[in-house]
């Protein structure tokens, strides 16, 4: 296929090759022990590959419909030899991306006419929420940017403090109450405060609790109510950031956020300390939700925009 002959940026690339290694040594580790002694890709073949697939935290679901397009091409090319099988691979897995990833994006930008526009970032409490929206801002305020922070997380005083020691680093303005207060109105004050000085971008905080399903669904529903006095069309963008280490959890928490409120873009974090880099391709195909941004290293530049074809491209390499 034409686009893996792209020309990537040098550096982003290479942070990407070197975030993905584990997943993509254990993945080809295992995949070379399925075609050991094969010459063509049969039903053994094929059944080594959906376990490798599921044990890559792919998914069940995912792992099925990539298992089906490659029967598709042996059924349709009558021999398909072990050695195809890798290209083969890249092609259907960027097809599936390519269902809900645009996958063209290669920089931070959004849209003209929103000013400002509005991210509200949700996900539960350790899967690198707060570095995500620190991140995010730093990358927002290089290209120029006036970025606004509100700390809605009010129900951990760790959760304030973290982000405050992010606006501090980046050097972007905070808007933030005692620990306790209304999130509703933490956001709201963020969005009168970003008006007011002409921001280009908010970014607000979420409480990231799970046990209680309803509450959280309320909570955000207030959340947005509130901000839409300000900025009627608010939030823009509801980002959940999940933590690529913890592979099927990661599902579960994408499922469970996905019932409490619309979710519309999605970040995966820590995918360089974990061999689970699969769990991107399941989620991406599963919730139909595009993945937005990747976490690809501890470093304040990090956090790349999700580009199927690089991603494909370094985890086949």
């Amino acid at each position: 296929m034409s686009f893996f002959k792209k020309i990537f940026s040098s550096e982003k690339k290479e942070t990407l090759d070197k975030g993905l290694e584990k997943s993509k040594t254990s993945f080809f580790s295992k995949l070379g022990k399925a075609v050991a002694g094969k010459s063509k890709v049969d039903d053994e073949v094929l059944d080594n590959l959906e376990e490798i697939l599921v044990s890559s935290d792919v998914g069940v679901d995912t792992t099925l419909k990539i298992i089906e397009r490659i029967e598709e091409r042996v059924s349709r090319d009558k021999y398909l030899g072990t050695d195809e099988l890798n290209q083969i691979l890249r092609e259907e897995i960027a097809s599936l991306l390519s269902e809900t990833n645009s996958g063209e994006e290669t920089d931070f930008v959004i849209p003209a006419d929103k000013k400002p526009y509005v991210l509200m970032v949700v996900g539960v409490n350790g899967v690198g929420k707060t570095t995500t929206i620190g991140k995010l801002a730093y990358q927002f305020k290089k290209q120029g940017k006036k970025v606004v922070l509100g700390a809605a997380d009010t129900f951990r005083a760790a959760a304030i403090d973290q982000l405050q020691v992010w606006a501090d680093r980046v050097d972007v303005p905070i808007v933030r109450q005692n620990m306790g207060s209304d999130p509703a109105s933490v956001a709201f004050d963020t969005l009168k405060s970003a008006v007011s000085q002409d921001a280009d971008v908010v970014i607000i905080d979420t409480a990231g609790r799970l046990h209680n399903k309803v509450n959280l669904m309320n909570e955000l529903t207030k959340v947005k109510r509130v901000m839409q006095k300000v900025v009627g069309d608010a939030p823009h963008d509801v980002l959940l950031v999940l933590d690529g280490s913890t592979g099927q959890n990661a599902f579960e928490q994408a499922k469970q956020f996905t019932k409490a409120t619309e979710v519309t873009s999605l970040a995966v974090t820590k995918l360089d300390g974990t061999a689970k880099g699969g769990v991107v391709i399941g989620i991406s195909d599963q919730f139909k939700i595009p993945v937005k941004y990747i976490g690809v290293g501890e470093g304040i530049e990090d956090l790349q925009v999700f580009n199927k074809y690089e991603f494909v491209d370094s985890f086949f390499k």
